[in-house]
């Protein structure tokens, strides 16, 4: 329950990276970053459990290769946010960038807003939510996993994509090489309602 804030506006990456680590511990459980000032590589390599709040945005590589926080960002992200995240729940409550969610292995990673191209890209599993529209090559390589694409989706959806499930509820640009459209099922539908639920976004949509 100890509870701290970091005001890391004249700090580098490594001495916020360090400084995290330290806080975890010493058995702070919630870490407060403020003034992030769109910084990159902020908050990765977390493997324990830990809810970590960025108030600001974040720039390139933000949370990357986390295994367990929950973590929320209260404003944009750069490209490859949470990079190979393997579990926990990340929460971005603006728009991301380019390569949002590249190669994560499991775990929710939502954004609230938009994303960038390549969404997902060489996905291995979890699941990626986008609450606005996402760009072009989203689902690129895909190997497992689930991605949900609340707005519209650029072309080439899926494209040499190996496995899983991508679903859309606006329009798509066009389907890339390998991407095979589905009819909706039940199962479908109800894991959705729940995943929805979780995202914190979605509560009306049909």
């Amino acid at each position: 329950n100890k509870r701290n804030e970091l005001d890391v506006k004249n700090m580098d990456c490594k001495e916020v990276n360090k400084k995290i680590d330290e806080l975890m511990s010493e058995g702070y459980g919630t870490i407060v970053i403020k003034n992030p000032q769109g910084k990159h590589s902020l908050g990765v390599g977390i493997l324990n459990k830990l809810n970590l709040i960025f108030e600001g945005s974040l720039g390139y590589f933000g949370v990357g290769s986390i295994d367990g926080p929950i973590v929320r960002v209260n404003g944009r992200v750069g490209w490859s946010c949470a990079e190979n995240m393997m579990a926990g729940k990340v929460v971005i409550e603006k728009n991301a960038g380019s390569c949002f969610g590249a190669a994560i292995r499991g775990g929710d990673l939502i954004c609230k807003g938009s994303v960038g191209a390549r969404t997902g890209i060489d996905q291995k599993g979890g699941s990626i939510i986008v609450g606005g529209d996402a760009g072009a090559f989203t689902g690129f390589m895909m190997q497992r996993g689930r991605i949900v694409i609340l707005g519209d989706v650029g072309i080439n959806l899926g494209d040499s994509m190996y496995d899983g499930t991508i679903y859309v509820g606006g329009k798509i640009g066009s389907f890339g090489s390998d991407a095979v459209e589905a009819p909706m099922t039940k199962y479908d539908i109800e894991w959705l309602t729940r995943k929805l639920k979780v995202a914190e976004i979605g509560n009306n949509f049909d």
